[in-house]
């Protein structure tokens, strides 16, 4: 799936347990991406595809990151920097299992390429994880998953009063909300 599908299950995610602060939620939040940084990959590997020498960093490496152990790297960075630990601590560590899973289901290319989740790794250089039902990036089911997440963010900043901005802007997102709550006031309000 695409970052900004993982992005809003992660806030989803952090938003399971109201009593997390502002960092924690962003914690729980960038753990549903991180594992997609080795995407980034892809900026030297477009710079040298026509040189003598290309760096096929996105070819080679993407998804070495979707793995266990580095799952549990930044599930101990969260405990780290988690004031509840514990808590924080295993919703990055769903937050982060979730990103995979949802790249299992539905994160094929459009040559068909089926990028194995290398789950095991450095432990195992087995084949990976994959799914032979894995419907292809841009299949509706991505975008219906999507759509969901996005009204159950709505949702959740118009109820608690914060927003995913919270973690860029607190006048932006406090402005935010007030303008969904004005949009749909509470009953009886």
């Amino acid at each position: 799936m695409n970052p900004v599908t993982h992005f809003f299950t992660g806030w989803v995610v952090a938003n399971s347990s109201p009593s997390l602060n502002t960092k924690e939620r962003c914690i729980i939040t960038l753990a549903g991406v991180i594992p997609d940084i080795d995407g980034l990959g892809i900026i030297p590997e477009l710079l040298t595809r026509n040189s003598a020498h290309p760096l096929l960093w996105f070819s080679e490496y993407h998804h070495q990151l979707h793995n266990l152990a580095f799952g549990l790297l930044v599930t101990g960075v969260a405990f780290g920097l988690a004031r509840q630990k514990w808590k924080t601590a295993l919703l990055v560590l769903v937050s982060f299992h979730l990103h995979l899973l949802e790249d299992l289901i539905g994160a094929r290319g459009p040559d068909g390429y089926q990028w194995p989740i290398p789950y095991l790794w450095p432990f195992s250089r087995g084949g990976g994880l994959v799914w032979s039902g894995q419907w292809a990036l841009n299949a509706w089911p991505n975008f219906v998953i999507t759509l969901g997440l996005l009204f159950i963010t709505f949702y959740l900043a118009w109820e608690r009063g914060y927003s995913p901005l919270e973690m860029v802007s607190g006048r932006a997102d406090r402005a935010f909300v007030a303008a969904l709550r004005k949009r749909f006031p509470r009953r009886g309000a």
